[in-house]
């Protein structure tokens, strides 16, 4: 056997099968998946203490507001670019967060306190949405406290830059 008919043996042997495998066991993966970037919907975001959160953004209506330094209710409407949201659609996707419980708080921990920072995340696809109640004074787990305190930074985070293009 020439040395072109063993790597073409090779290739045959080793690398199509492979290449098959790979398409058969990761195809079902991808087509079942439960949060698709283009089934998105919108973003709801609201921080804040008490029972009503008076800080909101909802990225369908592009309606933003919040309560300043000086108390003051600020409405705005600011829109996400689709970057913006397909970024934190696999931002969302990389940190797990379709894997977070629904409350990320200790253990009989007041939801509604006067007291504590609360962030409600609200990813709205067309088939299912993702609701993740996050209070700051999580300490059970270290890891998931820092993964959604990262998640809760990049939504702000986009929100205030988008705010900036929108007022310049």
């Amino acid at each position: 056997m020439t040395f072109r008919g063993k790597k073409i043996f090779l290739a045959f042997t080793i690398v199509v099968p492979f290449i098959i495998y790979c398409v058969i066991y990761y195809t079902p993966m991808l087509r079942n998946a439960k949060y698709r970037s283009t089934e998105f919907v919108s973003l709801q975001f609201k921080w804040g203490v008490g029972a009503i959160l008076q800080n909101t953004y909802d990225s369908s209506t592009g309606n933003y507001q919040y309560v300043d330094t000086r108390d003051s209710l600020i409405k705005t409407n600011v829109k996400l670019r689709k970057n913006d949201i397909i970024y934190l659609h696999n931002k969302a996707n990389e940190l797990g967060l379709w894997n977070f419980p629904e409350v990320i708080a200790n253990e009989g921990e007041d939801l509604k306190s006067n007291k504590v920072l609360r962030y409600e995340i609200r990813f709205n696809y067309k088939r299912k949405s993702k609701k993740v109640i996050y209070m700051t004074n999580y300490t059970e787990m270290p890891k998931l406290r820092n993964v959604a305190g990262q998640m809760q930074k990049l939504i702000t985070q986009s929100i205030n830059d988008a705010e900036e293009r929108y007022t310049k």
